[in-house]
């Protein structure tokens, strides 16, 4: 039966956020993340558009909010290495399970690794230059998305951008997933959640016209392919 993609199922859950998951699965979910988060999530205009620019004016701090396996900060710190740019990249996760991976397969980038939440920052006084996450705000209640939202405008320092990526529901991008990763549910993503999350996401996500009725004021909406979506503030100086 093909589920209802015309309202968000915030009922469901996906298989890695449950405490009780395999690590297994959860490990090689997190090692494939890599390759997945590049095909869709474009972290190459991340880069180009808020990372480089800012990096271009001398050193920058970064934060990845629900980094989960650190793919992205991993990423990011390739591309500043090869343009000669210097930033402090911190991946914070509440899942100790994610942040140990991250830890375990840092490879020599150097990312701080944190395991707690946007508040504790906040409490604690840090800011930064570019706040981002990807692929969060679908996990979240109508609270936690307004406690996130609120609490990375305070992280995010005079002249930076906090920018939180996901994907945009629809019918399309989810049979598209559907049909993209069937060939490899036997062996790229074999023993991983990427497949049975990936499509739980989709039908957690949000549409641009949602979210954008639910954006907190000074918030910026906007849709992007593949079937994605962006809630940006720029901090002015």
């Amino acid at each position: 039966m093909r589920p209802d993609l015309t309202v968000r199922a915030t009922g469901a859950r996906e298989l890695m956020d449950d405490p009780s998951a395999d690590r297994g699965a959860l490990a090689r979910t997190y090692l494939r993340f890599g390759v997945v988060n590049r095909l869709v999530s474009r972290p190459g205009l991340l880069f180009r558009r808020d990372v480089r620019p800012r990096a271009r004016r001398g050193g920058i701090r970064i934060l990845d909010v629900g980094a989960g396996g650190g793919d992205l900060c991993r990423f990011l710190a390739a591309r500043l290495r090869r343009h000669g740019l210097a930033a402090e990249i911190t991946a914070l996760d509440p899942d100790e399970r994610a942040i140990e991976w991250a830890q375990a397969h840092d490879d020599g980038a150097g990312i701080r690794c944190l395991c707690g939440t946007t508040a504790e920052l906040v409490r604690a006084g840090e800011t930064f230059d570019v706040v981002f996450s990807n692929h969060l705000l679908h996990h979240l209640s109508e609270d936690e998305r307004t406690g996130l939202l609120e609490d990375t405008v305070r992280l995010t320092a005079p002249g930076g951008v906090a920018v939180h990526r996901d994907i945009a529901r629809s019918r399309a991008a989810y049979m598209l997933f559907a049909a993209a990763t069937l060939p490899f549910r036997r062996n790229l993503l074999a023993g991983s959640f990427i497949r049975a999350d990936g499509l739980t996401s989709i039908r957690r996500s949000w549409t641009v016209g949602e979210l954008r009725a639910v954006a907190a004021r000074g918030w910026s909406v906007r849709g992007g392919i593949p079937f994605r979506l962006e809630l940006r503030r720029e901090q002015g100086r």
